[in-house]
């Protein structure tokens, strides 16, 4: 089952505007690594779940991983070949706003090659580029 609101207030939102960087969420809080967006997106409920699937998978046995993105806002969709008009689209799923400086994922617990690896697999999962961030670095070159 992928991320998604156990409620929402409203089933349809606004696209609302990507501009700005991110001024919370842009340091490491939780772990020694972290995923940092470069660039902004709208990053899907299953592309995190991809990213988290690929990082369980490359980090093993002792790590731990934070997600710190959550996809809260709904996007709509109309079906195939459907004439324009008729209203707005039905809910088609979630997404996490992300902004450029924004931490997607932390972890910790593993040494820094494999920590390079299995960032490597992650960031090939994502559709905007993205970059690898230490603790105790300098983290807002973005």
């Amino acid at each position: 089952m992928y991320l998604q609101p156990k409620k929402v207030k409203w089933r349809k939102q606004r696209r609302g505007s990507l501009k700005g960087k991110a001024f919370r969420g842009n340091k490491l809080a939780f772990g020694e690594y972290g995923i940092q967006a470069l660039d902004r997106a709208w990053i899907t409920q299953q592309q995190i779940e991809a990213v988290r699937v690929a990082l369980v998978r490359s980090l093993k046995k002792g790590a731990k991983i934070w997600i710190r993105i959550f996809p809260d806002k709904p996007y709509t969709k109309k079906p195939n070949e459907v004439r324009m008009g008729g209203g707005k689209g039905d809910p088609e799923g979630f997404v996490a706003v992300v902004k450029p400086g924004r931490i997607l994922f932390e972890f910790t617990g593993v040494p820094e090659d494999i920590a390079q690896e299995a960032f490597r697999i992650a960031a090939s999962k994502l559709p905007i580029p993205v970059r690898l961030v230490k603790y105790g670095e300098f983290t807002f070159k973005y």
